[in-house]
């Protein structure tokens, strides 16, 4: 048989209070004018009985469950972006919220399940995350609660929050310069002609697009763009051990880390130094980054922090409808020279 679950007025009794004088004890009532002896007397109560509040119960008298749906493609089962569910986690802690975390694979049929299931336990705002900055789509479904896009956009949902590539690509180029790199420069995953009428998504187009404009304020060209589509080591290497055969590069701008493992496997391959043949900065701050040797310089995604404004705007008054950049922070590592201009 199921144990009876202990109430409220279970506490008061063996405390020999009201069940309102429990209520404001146990709520944190600042303003209760209780003794303390009333107060030790109830938190022993509900320490000997078990007590746990009535989530639902007090969601119907509050409007409020302080719970939070964090939904997500593949966030929370791969590796590369668990920084956006650190930093929600960690805000929703602080504000005294419980984060549910629901994965739908992107497919949309779970994705719509999820959000009714979040729905049905009477969340008080969602985020609708991805692994990728990209523009998501989402099925057709109301959401009555505050929606903050993470990671990614929809038209339907206003506010969203998003690392600010395009500052991130002109710090890239800004690095490069500093160290003296300038000349005999590769572009390691783009080239516009061999891409075009392909669709890359808007946080990388300004990704590229920062690069391109600190380039072009420093006077500066890229030597040769290689267009990969997918950014994976392996392509990273086969691009890189194709390059070496026709010219021998100064630095290497990679367009993501993973590109930049593979340009390491073949450098090492061609018996080239990092940075002394050749220099290396990318994107992102994969954990490997920092294991590489030399380590790789890298242009960190602010995952953590991007994790935390949403539940920072979902938790306001109204979130902010437009996009929330946040910025994107160098890593310095091993990869470039520390010669300065």
């Amino acid at each position: 048989m199921q144990k009876k679950r202990v109430t409220l007025a279970d506490v008061a009794r063996l405390a020999g209070l009201s069940p309102t004088a429990a209520s404001m004890i146990l709520t944190g009532r600042p303003d209760t004018r209780l003794s303390a002896e009333a107060h030790a007397k109830v938190h022993a109560a509900a320490a000997e009985l078990g007590y746990r509040p009535n989530v639902a119960a007090r969601a119907l008298r509050t409007d409020q469950s302080r719970s939070i749906a964090f939904i997500s493609d593949y966030v929370a089962t791969t590796r590369f972006a668990s920084g956006l569910i650190r930093g929600a986690l960690s805000a929703a802690d602080a504000a005294k919220n419980v984060l549910l975390v629901l994965e739908t694979g992107g497919e949309p049929a779970r994705t719509l399940r999820a959000i009714e299931a979040a729905l049905d336990r009477q969340v008080d705002g969602v985020i609708l995350a991805a692994m990728r900055a990209r523009e998501v789509f989402l099925p057709d479904i109301a959401i009555p609660v505050p929606t903050v896009m993470l990671n990614g956009t929809n038209a339907r949902f206003p506010t969203s929050v998003l690392p600010d590539e395009f500052e991130g690509g002109r710090t890239a180029v800004r690095l490069l310069v500093e160290a003296g790199v300038t000349d005999r420069l590769v572009l390691l995953g783009h080239n516009p002609e061999d891409e075009r009428g392909q669709f890359r998504s808007e946080p990388i187009s300004r990704r590229l697009a920062g690069i391109r404009a600190e380039m072009a304020a420093h006077g500066l060209t890229f030597a040769t763009e290689l267009s990969s589509w997918d950014w994976e080591v392996a392509n990273g290497y086969d691009l890189v051990r194709r390059l070496l055969r026709k010219e021998r590069p100064k630095g290497l701008l990679c367009l993501n880390d993973r590109l930049a493992f593979g340009a390491y496997q073949a450098l090492g391959e061609a018996h080239l130094s990092i940075p002394g043949d050749v220099a290396l900065i990318s994107f992102d701050n994969d954990e490997l980054a920092s294991y590489l040797r030399p380590g790789l310089t890298t242009i960190a995604l602010p995952h953590g922090n991007m994790g935390q404004l949403a539940i920072e705007l979902l938790l306001g008054a109204k979130p902010a409808a437009g996009e929330h950049l946040v910025p994107m922070s160098a890593v310095r590592r091993g990869s470039l020279p520390t010669t300065t201009l």
